[in-house]
């Protein structure tokens, strides 16, 4: 008996347009002989199911489900396909989980942790997990820049704590350009993280758990076009993804292994992907994504 399930996309973040291309992708990929696919937009000011017409069901968040023509549907699983907030960050896994529906993506507080990059760096690093040198600032806070370079150094990272697809990051070179670095990164979440901008080879690698197995994919290697892996790298083809990574066998086990490690750390389920910077033959850690695009 074919399955009905609800692809998840939208959201409330700035990864709004990008969640959109991921679910409509995982729509039009599902195979219709085991499933009948359905995708439900989320937006603050309304949750609806999209018919193949375009008209809008709403969604009662009740139960998540839906009325259409005149009948009443509910959903065996939802596929999570949003970027950042409710999707990556916990909260609409921890309404499924009230719910009793079953879902794609990792538990809601693996989602929370893993959403904050300070927290998550603050489990991993005492197990040993190799991160580059990071300062916290909340918003209102003072700025001390001196205090800051004394940590991170020059050229530092400055982000937003609490969002993706790198929107609100930016790579300050000198330190006249902070100021506007922070300003930039306080539009996405009000607490950023400046981290030291390590130098050496970026790759990505996807985890995860299938029939009880935890598989570690193909690594692959991130070559921007531009100083780092940005948005335009991202999602505008401004950079080349070499699979498999053109690295040596004993770092592809280093970083496998790590990524491995991380992801059993964190009782992970569903699928993630892992950054990382390789400096001297040793892998450091950047950030996990639970909703990978």
């Amino acid at each position: 008996m074919k399955k009905n399930i609800a692809i998840v996309m939208g959201g409330y973040s700035s990864e709004y347009a990008i969640s959109i291309q991921s679910g409509n992708m995982v729509f039009e990929s599902l195979d219709r002989e085991r499933y009948r696919p359905y995708r439900v937009i989320i937006r603050r000011e309304s949750w609806v199911l999209l018919d193949d017409q375009g008209k809008e069901f709403p969604i009662n968040r009740h139960d998540f489900s839906a009325t259409v023509e005149g009948t009443h549907l509910l959903f065996d699983c939802v596929f999570n396909a949003i970027h950042g907030t409710p999707g990556e960050d916990g909260l609409l896994q921890a309404y499924l989980d009230l719910l009793g529906i079953p879902y794609t993506s990792c538990g809601f507080y693996q989602a929370a942790l893993t959403f904050n990059k300070r927290d998550l760096l603050s489990v991993l690093k005492p197990r040993g997990i190799h991160c580059a040198n990071s300062y916290l600032l909340d918003k209102g806070a003072e700025i001390r820049p001196e205090e800051i370079f004394a940590r991170v150094g020059l050229p530092c990272f400055v982000k937003a704590n609490r969002a993706g697809s790198s929107f609100g990051v930016t790579l300050v070179k000198k330190p006249e350009a902070l100021e506007a670095a922070i300003e930039a990164a306080f539009k996405e979440d009000e607490e950023i993280l400046i981290e030291t901008a390590l130098k050496g080879t970026e790759v990505s690698v996807g985890v995860l758990r299938y029939n009880d197995e935890i598989l570690v994919l193909p690594i692959t290697e991130i070559v921007p076009d531009g100083d780092f892996f940005d948005y335009q790298a991202k999602y505008e083809g401004k950079s080349r993804e070499i699979t498999p990574a053109r690295i040596d066998g004993n770092l592809h086990k280093k970083v496998a292994d790590t990524a491995r490690f991380i992801y059993e750390t964190l009782k992970m389920k569903g699928f993630s992907r892992s950054e990382f910077i390789l400096v001297d033959q040793t892998p450091y850690f950047l950030e996990m994504n639970t909703i990978p695009g």
